[in-house]
Order: structure tokens, then sequence, then C-alpha cells
């Protein structure tokens, strides 16, 4: 199949990059040198990180991550729905809710549309203590967050050992500009 929207972005990108190489200190191949042609494919959806692999079912993998978000809740919903109930006691109950006050219906039609939101006029970040989803900041303990989310219940206290990743900061500094993140060891 091929995704005219991925070759768009990809020569977008390496738009950038070749406008970048103009000074003599960049090693950038020429543009020339670059072959577009052939099929590309979408592999993978990952706008909430660990929600696509968690809640998917392994024989819709391909389909959910080909499926364009504003298709995914009505498609997926039923199946997130199903695998948060079977994961997560805290919703074992109808009507039982986690600490956004969402039941497994709402959670799930949530979750299962693949996108990060981000607030234009407030505060980016994935949970605060007030603001929820709206954005992410890198230095958001993302996956803590949903572990929360699915298995914390109404106030964060069910099931504590399900809760954490344990991973509370990045193993290196953050960078003061662009591109903010630290390189690789």
């Amino acid at each position: 199949m091929k995704l005219n929207n991925i070759k768009i972005l990809a020569i977008s990108i390496l738009s950038i990059f070749a406008l970048a190489s103009c000074s003599d200190d960049n090693n950038m191949p020429p543009m020339a040198s670059i072959d577009f042609s052939g099929s590309y494919m979408q592999k993978d959806q990952m706008g909430r990180p660990a929600v696509n692999t968690v809640f998917v079912n392994s024989d819709m993998k391909d389909t959910f991550n080909v499926t364009i978000p504003s298709e995914q809740g009505a498609n997926f919903a039923a199946m997130f729905e199903t695998n948060l109930k079977a994961l997560s006691p805290a919703y074992a109950n109808d009507g039982d809710t986690n600490a956004l006050g969402l039941d497994a219906a709402t959670f799930a039609s949530v979750l299962a549309t693949d996108v990060l939101t981000v607030s234009l006029d407030g505060t980016t970040t994935f949970y605060d203590g007030t603001n929820v989803l709206t954005g992410r900041a890198l230095a958001d303990d993302v996956i803590t967050v949903e572990l929360l989310l699915i298995f914390g219940g109404e106030d964060f206290s069910e099931n504590p050992t399900l809760s954490n990743d344990n991973v509370d900061a990045n193993d290196k500094d953050f960078l003061s500009s662009f591109p903010y993140l630290a390189s690789p060891w």
C-alpha cells in the first residue's frame, strides 16, 4: 500500500536537512542521491506510548496501525475496553472509575484514539496533578501516569505494585536548547 503522506513527510524532512546543509561543515549527501521510489507503509502508531502495545490484540496490530485516528475509537474502543477490564481489577465492577472519573468504556474510548492532544494555551503535560493529557513534556513520566490511570483506581491507591514503573527520571540531563534530548550513550 502506498502512503503518499509518508513520502511527503519524508521529502519535507529531507528538504529541511538539505537547507540546513548549506554550510561547508555539514556532510549531508546531495538531494539527487536520495531515492524516493518504491512503496512506503506505516508500521506503527504510538501517539501515547505503550497504549497500542498493551491494548491492541496481536492479530489486529497491522489494522490498528493503518487506521486513521478519527476512525480508531469507533473501530477499537470495544477491544480496548475488554482488554482494560481483563488487565485491571480497578475496573472490575460496572461504574468503577479511574482518578479522572472515567469508567472503563469512557477511558477505553479515550485510549483507542491514539493521538497525543496538545493544549495550545495552557500547560503542556501528560499529567501534572491538575492538567491531564494536554501534551507531553520531555520529563513527563508517561508510563507511570498510564499505569496509574489503568491500575490505580479512583485515587491512585489501588494496586500500588502495578501503578509505577519505578523509572523516575531520564538517565541523562536534557539539553537546554534544540534538540533538547541528551546525546545517546
